[in-house]
């Protein structure tokens, strides 16, 4: 083959870039200078020709304007790339298709023809910078990654591209969607939203984005009422009903995950339709366009929080701006419309009858528009990062030796014939500092340290909505320490004065449980009651806690409070009423007393043997004392007295009873002739009968105490609510039998007294007795079922009771009646009336 035979020919006409300059080296762009194109559907009959674009997107061209000053800046500084210039092809597509066209003809070359003298001076790029949106970086990066070119965006944040088997050459300067979706999740969740809408844009982009939200907001608790996409490009019907949508749901907050096309559409639409009272929270996609004010509705979108890459100065750039002309690139249309359109003239090379001719005198310099304000250089900044980071892999592969190569396990390559896979192995391994401090570097899939400023949307002095920094997110940091909000007031959305409140359902009190609403997220719960003995101290509990036995609840259920302790006090209605009737009994008692000594020289007294008569008033006056010891919180040593007391004091009662029905019926025998019992039953065997019968109570007793005494305990089950503190009986066998041998007795004393009812005398005590133990008898005999049935403190009682009706019965019945002879008869208290014989009774 001679030499410069053609190799092969290029079909159909090359596509010229927008912006260009030559270099040894070259670096392309690919950005959408105009945002709107007619949808036209290609019927693929004939080669689909290129779209006109509408409209103007000044911050597109400022990211190329800023491609190109970075380059610029790179080739002035001598300690970098010596000896070899960088030059750059730029292009303004703006479609999908469009832009994956422009990908091909930078990885292609323009050459029309290649021949075999000029095959080995290659015309592809060594990379690319762009583009801005997810959606068309995900349609070029695989293509592009087949042929090893390294593709490196300021823009596209889609979490998809992070997937280094689809997309081996990609890199960016932007966090991945993945941080943004995990600071707006954090975001909601410190403002206390659980309850939430999504918007997204119907591309990967949108879906990826809210995916993510998703996921990261269900580990955080928040629930998505609705989530729903569209597309700029889709009928009116799809947005109208989103529309309606929004406006019947709950949720005061609504994360958009779209770009700016989508989210100005859709503010238009409320705005019409009036539905205020939302607080959005956007994506970096659309939260710092300058383009909302300009869109009808923007005042929708007032005070709209979202997080977006931080602000940077980058010097000299604003002076690159200002001095832009249209002779620097006389074959850039757009550069011809851009100038138009600023300056509101007619260029020499276009035809425009409506517009005066320019003349020449333009400039940039005074003008104040969007493409020169570099007050919000935020994703301009990073469009500078990637650039300098291909100057720091260029750099280091043209400066590459051995000792460097076996440093950064890299390999030296031929720098006369740079390859673009050879840029992607030393991009991998890109580490510097910018002039702001910032490092750049890329991780294992090509993506950027995540910091981000959360913005709030804010009208200025001039009119117009900008983001003012409120906060930070730096995923760097520890979970806890990721998010911090600066002390700035926010300004939240339209017709909000103050933070909104969004949840399914309120939050359940300390006090109350969530109960999960059927059919229906979990953020959606009905607040029960919790219920008595269970409490709930924490907000949100998803159940109750019991209470420890000794506990209850309070009245607002969120606290276990010690639970009452109940027993039968002296400052309460029956405690008082008891401990009265027990004084009044030893008051009488005394009263009766001081009667009979008072008289204890009349023959009646004398006849109903005094010394008798005396201790048994001793004894009812221990029996009342008795009853006061069942009053009162019980104590180890009060469980004991009472019950010991009590079976002592009533068995001396008894004996003293017993003893005087005796002596009632040996009196009359020994009044018989021959009958010489009284000597057998004298006083001294009367007290030692006395002191006999009392000793077998006490030996019960001390067995009793000595085995299982009586202790105080606290009866948990009774009640739920309260405590009732009671003795304890040790072992019932030992209160059976006080009670039985006391029971003994009094059957004893009433059966003789029975027997001696009618024995012929004036005044017989033995009929008094009988009643009195009938009395007696016929109280404890009901006071068992009674004591059993009995709850609580009421056991006490229905004891103190018994003692007192049976102590008041004796006390009635037998000294009742002689104390009415004594002061109201004293005729009858004659010793000749009472030897006089009574008259026979009819029994």
């Amino acid at each position: 083959m001679r030499k410069g035979t053609p190799v092969c020919r290029l079909k159909g006409l090359a596509q010229p870039p927008d912006l260009a300059q030559d270099g040894d080296i070259f670096i392309g762009g690919i950005f959408s200078f105009r945002t709107d194109q007619d949808f036209f559907i290609d019927t693929f009959q004939s080669i689909p020709g290129l779209r006109k674009c509408f409209n103007f997107n000044f911050r597109e061209f400022k990211f190329a304007q800023t491609m190109i000053f970075a380059i610029n800046e790179i080739n002035k500084d001598p300690g970098m790339l010596s000896g070899v210039r960088i030059g750059y092809k730029i292009y303004d597509s703006c479609g999908t298709m469009d832009i994956l066209r422009t990908a091909l003809a930078l990885v292609s070359g323009l050459k029309t023809e290649v021949s075999d003298d000029n095959c080995t001076k290659t015309d592809t790029v060594q990379a690319i910078v762009g583009h801005s949106g997810s959606s068309p970086t995900i349609a070029f990066a695989q293509v592009v990654g087949r042929f090893q070119i390294p593709v490196i965006s300021h823009f596209a944040t889609c979490a998809c591209l992070s997937n280094r088997r689809e997309y081996p050459t990609f890199f960016r300067t932007i966090p991945s969607d993945y941080y943004q979706s995990k600071a707006l999740a954090k975001l909601v969740k410190y403002f206390g939203w659980t309850w939430v809408g999504a918007v997204a844009a119907n591309n990967e982009y949108g879906l990826n984005g809210i995916a993510a939200f998703i996921q990261a907001a269900h580990n955080y608790g928040v629930c998505i009422e609705y989530s729903e996409a569209f597309s700029s490009s889709d009928p009116p019907h799809v947005l109208q009903k989103i529309v309606q949508t929004i406006e019947h749901s709950t949720s005061k907050v609504i994360i958009a995950f779209t770009s700016h096309r989508e989210i100005k559409l859709l503010a238009s639409e409320l705005y019409k339709e009036n539905i205020t009272g939302l607080q959005w929270i956007g994506s970096d996609a659309w939260i710092t366009d300058p383009s909302l004010t300009d869109s009808e509705g923007y005042a929708i979108l007032l005070g709209s929080l979202g997080f977006t890459v931080a602000k940077a100065e980058i010097p000299g750039l604003e002076e690159h701006l200002r001095q832009l002309h249209p002779s620097q690139f006389p074959n850039s249309q757009f550069v011809r419309d851009f100038w138009e359109d600023v300056f509101d003239c007619s260029l020499n090379k276009t035809v425009n009858s409506q517009k005066q001719p320019c003349s020449g005198f333009e400039s940039l310099q005074n003008v104040s528009s969007q493409f020169t304000d570099v007050s919000e250089l935020r994703f301009t900044k990073n469009v500078y990062k990637s650039v300098y980071a291909l100057a720091h892999a260029l750099d280091s592969l043209n400066k590459c030796d051995d000792d460097k190569r076996l440093l950064s396990n890299v390999s030296c390559y031929n720098t006369k014939n740079i390859q673009p896979w050879q840029v992607l192995q030393y991009l991998n391994s890109v580490n510097f500092t910018t002039v702001n401090g910032e490092r750049v570097y890329f991780d294992k899939n090509g993506d950027s340290p995540a910091r981000y400023d959360l913005v709030n949307l804010q009208i200025t002095n001039k009119g117009t909505m900008e983001g003012e920094t409120v906060g930070i997110f730096d995923a760097s940091l520890q979970d806890d320490n990721q998010f911090i909000l600066n002390n700035i007031s926010v300004v939240w959305g339209h017709g909000l004065t103050k933070v909104p409140v969004s949840e399914c359902s309120k939050k359940c009190l300390p006090g109350t449980y969530k109960v999960l609403q059927k059919g229906k997220p979990i953020c959606c719960h009905d607040c029960i009651p919790c219920p008595a003995g269970e409490i709930s101290n924490l907000t949100e509990s998803l159940q109750c806690m019991k209470c420890p036995p000794e506990f209850w609840s309070s009245k607002q259920r969120d606290a276990c409070i010690p639970k009452t302790i109940e027993f039968l006090a002296y400052d309460e209605i029956l405690g008082v009423l008891l401990a009265i009737i027990s004084l009044l009994g030893i008051f009488l008692t005394m009263i009766i007393t001081l009667i009979f000594y008072n008289h204890i020289e009349t023959p009646l007294v004398r006849a109903n043997n005094s010394e008798l008569s005396f201790l048994l008033l001793f004894s009812l006056t221990l029996c009342f004392l008795c009853s006061l010891t069942f009053i009162g919180r019980p104590s180890g040593w009060s469980c004991m007295l009472r019950h010991t007391a009590f079976g002592i004091t009533f068995v001396l009662c008894i004996s003293c009873v017993l003893g005087k029905t005796i002596v009632v019926l040996i009196a009359f025998r020994a009044t018989l002739p021959g009958s010489n019992m009284m000597k057998w039953f004298g006083p001294s065997q009367q007290r030692l009968s006395i002191l006999a019968l009392t000793f077998i109570q006490v030996l019960i007793c001390i067995l009793w105490l000595s085995t299982s005494p009586p202790f105080p305990f606290m009866n948990l089950l009774l009640h739920e609510d309260r405590i009732i503190l009671q003795c304890n009986l040790g072992t019932t066998v030992g209160f059976c039998a006080v009670l039985g041998y006391i029971g003994f007795l009094a059957i004893l004393c009433f059966v003789f007294a029975f027997l001696a009812r009618n024995l012929p005398n004036n005044f017989n005590e033995a009929k008094f007795i009988t009643f009195s133990m009938l009395i007696f008898c016929a109280v404890w005999i009901a006071f068992i079922p009674a004591y059993v049935s009995s709850p609580g403190k009421f056991v006490d009682a229905v004891e103190i009771f018994a003692i007192l009706a049976s102590s008041y019965g004796l006390l009635f019945c037998i000294f009742l009646p002689k104390c009415y002879i004594i002061l109201f008869r004293p005729e009858q208290n004659t010793k000749k009336h009472m030897m006089r014989k009574a008259p026979k009774s009819d029994t």
